[in-house]
């Protein structure tokens, strides 16, 4: 039974991660988990942030402009990430989580670094029909290993130079399948313990993190795309620090 303060320090958490979500279109997972890890194992913060993870990214995936033309461009990259973070489930309980999380960040950093100083990369258009199952694949299985979605998904999708709707539409999709593949994954290993109590307190966690995401998203409308691409690698940068900084504390 939670105490009503580990109950608050959630409902906080959710609050925060909902927040960055909604204003850079990623990050409640990395946050979640993140904060969550304070006082929970990681798997049993993964199964926390299920509820959550799926509602708030089919909001973000159902409310943009271009749902079936995502689909049709980037639907093998969907089922590398499904096939590659079932595959990889296990690992997230394992022993080498904790380095594969600062892996995670300090890559995190480094692309967001790298863009801050204007030298990002674009993938070329006749490249995607190879790059974009291995992306998924790579993704899922990093998923698998630390339980957030975003290496090397965000920087390939970002590489697309999407429109910015399109961009926050293209992470709802991958991060929807990310947060269904992980389900299937920690059920298949059995980290759900005890699957009816962790349910009912991912779907309490839902109500923050909902409350923050809109938030987010009011104050993502006013900004300037120059603006929201500033914003969205700090917010890069921020999450990978503190993901590499936590892994190695």
């Amino acid at each position: 039974m939670l105490s009503a303060g580990v109950i608050a320090w959630i409902g906080g958490v959710f609050l925060a991660a909902g927040f960055v979500k909604g204003i850079v279109g990623m990050g409640l997972p990395t946050v979640a988990i993140g904060l969550l890890a304070v006082t929970m194992p990681p798997a049993e913060a993964a199964a926390l942030l299920l509820i959550p993870s799926l509602v708030t990214n089919l909001w973000q995936l159902f409310t943009g402009p271009s749902f079936g033309g995502l689909i049709r461009r980037l639907w093998t990259m969907m089922a590398g990430i499904m096939l590659g973070t079932v595959a990889g489930a296990g690992v997230l309980t394992g022993a080498h989580s904790g380095a594969a999380s600062a892996g995670l960040g300090a890559a995190l950093v480094l692309y967001a670094l790298l863009g801050l100083f204007k030298s990002g990369f674009t993938a070329p258009a006749r490249h995607e029909v190879w790059a974009s199952p291995l992306v998924g694949l790579a993704t899922g299985l990093v998923t698998g290993a630390t339980g957030v979605f975003v290496i090397p998904a965000v920087p390939y999708l970002q590489s697309l130079r999407l429109e910015k709707e399109d961009l926050i539409q293209a992470l709802g999709l991958s991060f929807t399948i990310s947060t269904v593949a992980l389900a299937i994954g920690l059920l298949r290993t059995g980290a759900l313990a005890s699957p009816a109590t962790q349910l009912t307190g991912s779907v309490l966690a839902l109500a923050p993190a909902l409350a923050g995401m809109f938030i987010g998203q009011a104050l993502r409308r006013t900004m300037s795309v120059e603006t929201f691409r500033t914003v969205f690698l700090i917010g890069l940068l921020v999450l990978g620090a503190y993901l590499a900084g936590e892994a190695l504390h």
